[in-house]
């Protein structure tokens, strides 16, 4: 990436190298993979830490890590083709719909199989509850969020609007010579500034944060994060009702359960231990 004319002209390869296997047959290796994949890595690390900080059976922690990635996976990918392109998918291409590696996912479509997951989870192994999983699951899915918009930026993709201010990218891979908004890195500044949150929330108080407080956090600030960034997305989607598009509508049920958790969190008046 060099720096013209106050603007930014990027023009990186989404791989970061493939690999020929012969016969026709290559394998290519993607910075947004290695994103997705960093992100899930130092998930677990973190998990070590609160299963440790709280004195909790390390060997669940692999089967958590496994929910959550298929919970990840299926759902985001479900999310796309359900909310935004379902007709192509369903009516069109529907073979295409486990094709999860062409592209095309949705956080809000992860957020719901994720909370799936959770609830399965806590049934079927004891001494948890769901709340005090989702407030520690949420902490992990913020870093997450943070790192997979950067694999965008990679991509070259959820580019932001024309702009004349100093923070314009050109995205040289979309074949255009005009800077666009970096929508994607301003994303991710807001959701790695609510890990740092609750980052403080939960180390702050030693492992035991207040019942739902890092939950209620998370729902409220990054979704309204997700609903303020999405005027500025050059591809911000068919306005379906007051004039707001479908990853808006979709923004604002969460956030009004993020402050029903809040609530919640304020009549308790005891921290969360098992």
């Amino acid at each position: 990436m060099s720096l013209f004319l106050d603007v930014f002209y990027w023009n990186v390869s989404p791989e970061m190298f493939s690999l020929d296997l012969g016969d026709s047959f290559s394998i290519a290796i993607r910075w947004y993979s290695l994103m997705f994949g960093l992100s899930f890595f130092l998930g677990y690390y973190i998990f070590q830490y609160i299963y440790k900080t709280e004195n909790k059976k390390l060997e669940d922690l692999d089967d958590l890590v496994m929910y959550m990635f298929l919970a990840t996976i299926i759902g985001a990918r479900l999310g796309h083709v359900l909310f935004y392109d379902f007709e192509y998918y369903f009516i069109h291409n529907p073979k295409e719909i486990l094709q999860v590696w062409k592209g095309g996912l949705a956080s809000h479509g992860a957020i719901f199989t994720i909370l799936l997951a959770l609830y399965i989870f806590v049934k079927k192994h004891k001494g948890y509850t769901f709340i005090w999983l989702l407030d520690r699951v949420v902490w992990v899915v913020a870093l997450a969020a943070g790192f997979i918009r950067i694999g965008n930026f990679f991509n070259s993709e959820i580019v932001g609007l024309p702009t004349n201010g100093n923070w314009g990218v050109v995205f040289m891979q979309n074949g255009e010579s005009f800077p666009r908004i970096p929508i994607m890195l301003f994303e991710s500044i807001s959701y790695l500034f609510v890990f740092l949150i609750l980052s403080y929330l939960y180390v702050s108080k030693k492992g035991h944060p207040k019942k739902g407080l890092m939950s209620a956090v998370f729902f409220i600030l990054m979704l309204s994060f997700r609903f303020l960034w999405e005027f500025w997305k050059s591809d911000y989607g068919e306005k379906i009702l007051f004039g707001l598009n479908s990853g808006q509508l979709l923004s604002i049920p969460f956030v009004l359960v993020g402050f029903g958790l809040l609530y919640y969190s304020f009549k308790s008046s005891d921290p969360v231990v098992n």
